[in-house]
């Protein structure tokens, strides 16, 4: 295993960061006279009620559009990757893997590690429409979000379903984007990686019109495209270093190019077959054949991708598809993002803003594994070097590599239609209301471009002689093969969000802190989620995607209506103490209603602390896809060993596959609750020294979710009955069934770090210095009702890691046109994913640990004139490599593909020039 290449003597960015840090934190010594600003009320994520900024009870930490710049982000999905409270998020890695079974594609975040479908994602503070192909997420695709046209980020990291409902229970994250805007910006992007591959470009333009003031009017849009390249495998030194033949033989496919043969899985009628196998003169390496999976090509096989793995299979050929996949997929994305404001007099303003983006993405696979049975040995002797001395018939276990490598396309298209009026009432006081109508609509397309084909026919003709599953086929097998390819647009979703909200707040009154703060309102939703498979899916013959019982996916509508009402307080009962309080009640048709109440504190003894806490209740409503979601078919997305196969004397190897997986919806669900709590203290040495700590803790319970392949696998006696189906002799494992349900408790709690140091110098520019840490403390859950925690902080548990401590650390030096930023992104490590089983000791792999995993990146900008600036910089600069992993949930093996980076170093450069 290769490690990070270490740097020169003169160059070391760990001491470069500790000097800046020691530096900048003199400022703590000292206190600076307190300045006073202007202020002015403005929205702030986590409140209905205006305020002053700044004047938070609640820990809403904010990326602004410079401090996104400076890690060369061009994606929401990137710039998730800064958020220390964002934990196991979805991203394109991990989505390769479709464990969650049609959701290819999906890009979603996950604070605090609880679940995508826990955190709230709105842009401009209001609602989009999650992803609409059905599967075990639910959230809005980040892919979505018009990156180009972000002004800053909130974070709200706390619970907030008593502001905003279902979905928060993590907390919130608003993308918001500029409102009021005169002049043109335009943007290009390019980066390229040291090695080759992912490659991106990206280009944005911004424009916008008319001053409100002046003209009454504003109109502005931005229009944000990006052409990402794909990174293959084999562009990879680290991984062309980590064969699973030598590392995790035990991942390995048996579907192999040439094909594995398969002798009778009844002893006897196999002995008979090893008789005459070996009477003829086969063996292996001189000796007699022993196996029951058995290659004539073996050892030599056919590599770099079919190669021998005495470890995993001793006679046979073995399938490393780490070497013949994809790690980063191809994508294109477009978005368009406007924004109009009409005042109409001082008090009353109308607006209107409309939001169009699509992503195709193109997903890239090993070829198509089959495995084809009762196939006569008169139909494959032609293919061998010597013919097979008996009669009857086989199994072969095929990569079908004359197909090519099965290809996905994947389209996610999203668009929203904001139209409303705000402003200030005077019947009321002068108090500020705001209704809009929210029309939010996400299709998307999975559709098949390469790789995959008539199954029937396919089988047939292998059974028959024409396509040769041992190399290439005669023009007779290639002309069959190209007539029975499929492409097919097999998957069609479509979700529907339409919202009518409306918020009326302003003062009920003067208290000795300041005004007495009150907003009501309401909200009307209507949800609709469509999905519509092919003719073909419908027929269960597209191999690669089809039920191995027969049954398919169906075509499906349905939708629910939401009504909330909602009652925020805001009481500064002193000039240091402040109270609030918000009650939420949520209505959903065919789940029922919940009440959510939320209290909050902050105390301000002096100039430089501030005490804030908060404790409320939270809920998530089971998604319509939860409640109906057509049954769908899959495969587990690791290899498993079935310990039920082991105990009837079966080999570990033959007891280990990705077994066949069938998920189903339940219309039974009850909605997640959550109580969570929060306390911190804000310490501001002077203006140019900040430092927060906050402690959160989160218990949710009716946790839905189903029981995993590997909960089920690890207790047979208790699951086998329901959830476990065998072949017709009981052997082996036909399907396993992963059904919805609330599944028990999750508890997590841990603390946010904050810090701020900032130092002007004489002729030396200004630094500044930051941190934004997360330490968990504790994390654990239930994977079953009834089951006991297990803990999952410091550990891979199942199907995702959650680091005891992750960070964001930034250095900037600024002097003039001149500025430079040096950023250090970690995650701890942990304690490693360990269910693979050794076939040589059928014992588990010994325990390991993983390496922590932390990343540089170095940007400079030179801002040439007023309106040109240039920004150039390197991520992953130090080209480290993910750090090696025996993780065996995702699809890509020997790391972890959720938090790492395989592009390896980086370099991109940026012009930005503005029309004003």
């Amino acid at each position: 295993m290769t490690q990070a290449r270490k740097p020169h003597r003169l160059f070391q960015p760990q001491r470069l960061a500790q000097a800046a840090m020691l530096l900048l934190g003199s400022q703590f010594l000292s206190s600076a006279q307190a300045q006073e600003a202007k202020l002015e009320r403005v929205e702030v994520t986590g409140t209905s009620i205006k305020r002053l900024e700044g004047e938070t009870a609640l820990p809403v930490q904010t990326l602004k559009r410079s401090d996104i710049d400076k890690t060369g982000a061009t994606t929401a999905a990137e710039i998730m990757k800064s958020i220390s409270g964002n934990a196991a998020g979805l991203t394109d890695g991990a989505s390769i893997t479709d464990s969650t079974g049609g959701q290819r594609g999906f890009n979603g975040a996950n604070l605090r590690g609880i679940g995508v479908s826990s955190t709230l994602v709105l842009l401009n503070g209001r609602r989009m429409a999650n992803f609409a192909s059905p599967g075990d997420n639910s959230g809005v695709d980040l892919n979505n979000i018009p990156a180009g046209a972000i002004e800053r980020v909130e974070i709200l990291k706390d619970g907030a379903s008593a502001i905003y409902g279902t979905d928060a229970i993590g907390g919130v994250i608003n993308f918001i984007t500029r409102k009021d805007y005169r002049g043109a910006d335009v943007n290009v992007y390019a980066s390229r990686t040291q090695e080759g591959g992912a490659e991106k470009t990206a280009a944005s333009l911004g424009g916008g019109f008319g001053d409100l003031a002046k003209d009454r009017f504003n109109v502005f849009g931005v229009i944000d495209a990006q052409k990402l390249g794909a990174l293959r495998s084999s562009e990879r030194d680290f991984l062309k270093e980590r064969p699973l033949a030598s590392t995790l033989p035990f991942y390995m496919s048996s579907r192999t190019f040439p094909g594995n043969i398969r002798l009778a899985s009844r002893a006897a009628a196999r002995k008979v077959q090893l008789d005459a196998l070996n009477a003829a003169g086969f063996s292996f390496n001189g000796k007699p054949l022993t196996q029951r999976t058995i290659n004539l090509s073996a050892p030599a096989c056919n590599p770099p991708a079919t190669v021998y793995a005495p470890d995993n299979l001793s006679e046979a050929c073995s399938f490393d598809y780490m070497q013949d996949t994809e790690l980063y997929p191809e994508s294109e994305k477009l978005a368009f993002l406007g924004r109009g404001v009409f005042q109409l007099n001082e008090q009353h303003q109308l607006f209107a803003e409309v939001l169009k983006s699509k992503t195709t993405t193109q997903y890239v696979a090993s070829p198509n594994p089959i495995e084809i049975t009762a196939v006569p040995t008169a139909a494959i002797n032609p293919f061998l070097s010597k013919p097979l001395p008996f009669g009857g018939t086989v199994d072969i276990r095929q990569r079908v590599t004359e197909a090519g490598n099965r290809t996905n396309q994947v389209t996610s298209d999203a668009e929203r239609l904001v139209v409303g009026a705000s402003g200030s009432l005077a019947l009321f006081g002068g108090w500020d209301y705001d209704i809009a109508l929210n029309r939010a609509v996400n299709r998307s397309t999975d559709a098949i471009e390469d790789g995959y084909f008539l199954y029937n026919e396919f089988v047939a003709g292998v059974r028959t002689g024409k396509i040769n599953p041992f190399g290439p086929s005669p023009q007779a097998g290639k002309d069959l093969l190209n007539s029975i390819r499929v492409q097919d647009e097999s998957r069609r979703s479509k979700g529907t969000t339409t919202t009518l909200d409306f918020k009326l707040s302003g003062s009920l009154g003067k208290l000795d802190g300041g005004d007495l703060g009150l907003a009501v309102g309401a909200e009307l939703r209507r949800e609709v989620t469509e999905f519509t498979p092919s003719a073909l899916l419908l027929t269960n013959n597209i191999q690669g995607d089809r039920s191995s019982r027969g049954d398919a996916p169906v075509a499906s509508s349905n939708s629910r209506k939401v009504g909330a009402v909602f009652a925020e307080l805001n009481a500064p009962v002193s000039k240091t103490l402040e109270l609030q309080a918000a009650l939420r009640y949520d209505k959903y048709s065919g789940v029922g209603d919940t009440l959510n109440p939320k209290l909050g504190v902050r105390w301000q003894p002096n100039k430089q602390l501030v005490l804030r806490g908060s404790a409320g209740t939270g809920f998530r409503a089971p998604t319509i896809t939860e409640l109906t979601r057509p049954t769908s078919f899959g495969s587990s997305s690791a290899f498993l060993t079935d310990p039920g196969c082991v105990a009837q004397g079966f080999a570990v190897a033959d007891c280990t596959d990705q077994w066949r997986v069938e998920r189903r919806s339940n219309p039974n669900l009850k909605p997640e609750k959550s109580k969570q709590a929060s306390f911190g203290v804000v310490f501001e040495a002077s203006k140019d020294a900040t430092a927060s700590l906050d402690y959160w803790q989160i218990r949710k319970t009716d946790v839905i979710s189903d029981l995993s392949e590997q909960v089920i696998l690890g207790n047979l006696p208790k699951y086998e009955k329901d959830f476990v189906k065998r072949d017709e002799f009981g052997e082996f494992i036909d399907t396993i069934l992963l059904k919805k349900d609330n599944q028990g408790e999750l508890r997590t709690s841990g603390l946010d770090l904050e810090l701020t140091l900032r130092q002007a110098t004489e002729g030396w520019g200004r630094f500044t210095a930051s941190l934004s840490g997360t330490y968990v403390l504790k994390y654990e859950r239930q994977p079953g009702a009834g089951e006991p925690f297990m803990n999952n902080a410091g550990q891979f548990l199942s199907d995702q890691v959650i680091q005891k401590w992750r960070h964001r650390l930034s250095v900037d030096w600024d002097m003039g046109p001149y500025g430079l930023t040096l950023g250090n992104t970690y995650y701890s490590g942990y304690r490693d994913h360990n269910t693979a089983f050794n076939p040589n000791t059928d014992e588990l792999l010994p325990a390991r640990s993983v390496q922590a995993y932390s990343l540089w990146d170095l940007s400079g900008s030179w801002r040439i004139n007023k309106q040109l600036k240039l920004r150039a910089g390197i991520q992953n600069l130090l080209d480290t490599q993910p750090p090696f992993s025996n993780q065996g949930y995702y699809f890509l093996a020997t790391y972890d593909p959720t938090y790492t980076d395989p592009r390896g170093r980086n370099f991109y450069l940026s012009l930005n020039y503005s029309f004003r």
